[in-house]
């Protein structure tokens, strides 16, 4: 991690959420609105040659000013206040080094000092079994360590576990695995964070590609009913800030001069 002010700042006893570059980029989109809403000021970026190399324009830009800051593919954000810390990853992991990034996040989260992480995923919506068709398409795993605390909170909020899927669909007590098709390092970073007990949620989604801008605002309103990064009107829902950068999501239009 390199801090962009004087000095690094602590995130001790601060909750972090970053992303899973997975179906969708959901996730990334979720973060987006978090990082837009709340005004998060960018406090560093993650210097890693694990992810695929990107440069741009400040996607938060309010202003001409700001739109020339230099955008990287993998910033942390932080709002004190909230005690909350963002990590926005914007490219995906280099096939060979997802091993070594796992690596270094899990160290660098363990040296921050956090309470607790969230990652923002998803899973492709058309390998559900049959039990994950019904009922809502939103998903959680917590590592003991943060089952001992969350457990019962998720519970009252009526969230569902993700399932686990028998080995051998057709032999009757096969063994159960944990199985996230599209989802990235979501299941390889979770088992290490249960293996490195550090107390990590996971909040996915079921989606497929295509325009995931609903996927994003589900996923981002079904966190804020744990986490109360905004508090919820009595009619309606929470007023998200879409970012300037979601003018583009789609590319910037068919040029009329080639007609």
């Amino acid at each position: 991690f390199i801090s962009t002010g004087s000095g690094d700042p602590s995130f001790k006893g601060f909750t972090l959420i970053m992303p899973a570059v997975s179906v969708g980029n959901v996730g990334q989109l979720a973060l987006d609105l978090i990082i837009s809403t709340l005004n998060m000021p960018k406090v560093g970026y993650l210097h890693t040659d694990c992810l695929i190399p990107m440069a741009g324009n400040n996607p938060y830009a309010t202003s001409a000013e700001d739109a020339s800051q230099l955008s990287t593919n993998a910033e942390v954000y932080s709002h004190s206040d909230l005690k909350l810390v963002v990590l926005q990853i914007r490219t995906p992991i280099i096939q060979t080094k997802v091993r070594s990034f796992r690596k270094s996040l899990v160290s660098w989260i363990k040296s921050c000092g956090l309470v607790k992480t969230v990652l923002l995923s998803s899973s492709h919506a058309y390998q559900r079994d049959d039990r994950q068709l019904l009922g809502t398409s939103l998903r959680y795993l917590l590592t003991p360590s943060l089952q001992k605390v969350e457990g019962q909170r998720v519970e009252e909020l009526g969230w569902r576990e993700m399932e686990r899927i028998s080995v051998f669909p057709d032999i009757p007590d096969s063994e159960q695995r944990l199985y996230i098709p599209g989802g990235g390092v979501t299941k390889a970073l979770y088992t290490d964070c249960c293996t490195e007990d550090i107390s990590m949620a996971v909040a996915l989604i079921f989606c497929s590609e295509g325009d995931n801008i609903a996927d994003a605002f589900m996923l981002i309103n079904h966190l804020n009913d744990w986490l109360r990064l905004l508090e919820k009107p009595t009619q309606g829902s929470v007023q998200w800030r879409v970012p300037p950068s979601w003018s583009l999501l789609f590319g910037s239009g068919i040029p009329p001069l080639i007609f």
